[in-house]
């Protein structure tokens, strides 16, 4: 399974303002994660509907995790950043034709939510430990 882009700068950015534990503005991130500046404030704004983010506008302004993100599980982040609730989708423009019987879409379906399953197991502070952790807070230093 692979993840796209906005997941993976929204896993980013958590983790660095996790590691951080304070409040960063989206530039400092931007150049931390290698990452386009608008590219991360949009994502930074689906974070923030998500309530794992707080924006804060302002001279002193920027973004903090909310009270309650450092327990929130990768699998539930994941879940909620991913466009696609399917690997594979069977239905649509041009269906396929073995949409009937097939036996391959349960397949992946149960494949994909086993690979959700072991990333609930993950929470988002457990992330932020040794190595990782100071590797983030040396990132655009």
């Amino acid at each position: 399974m692979r993840l796209n882009r906005s997941t993976d700068i929204g896993l980013r950015i958590l983790m660095l303002t996790a590691a951080r534990g304070g409040q960063q503005t989206i530039d400092e991130a931007a150049v931390a994660l290698d990452v386009p500046r608008h590219h991360l404030a949009k994502v930074v704004q689906r974070l923030q509907r998500l309530g794992l983010l707080e924006t804060v506008r302002g001279r002193n302004g920027g973004v903090r995790l909310t009270a309650g993100a450092a327990n929130t599980t990768i699998g539930g982040i994941v879940r909620s950043l991913e466009d696609e609730p399917e690997v594979v989708l069977c239905d649509g423009t041009a269906p396929c034709p073995l949409r009937g019987g097939c036996r391959l879409r349960g397949a992946l379906a149960r494949a994909q939510e086993a690979f959700y399953a072991s990333l609930d197991e993950v929470t988002l502070g457990s992330l932020t430990g040794a190595p990782t952790g100071p590797i983030l807070l040396m990132l655009g230093r």
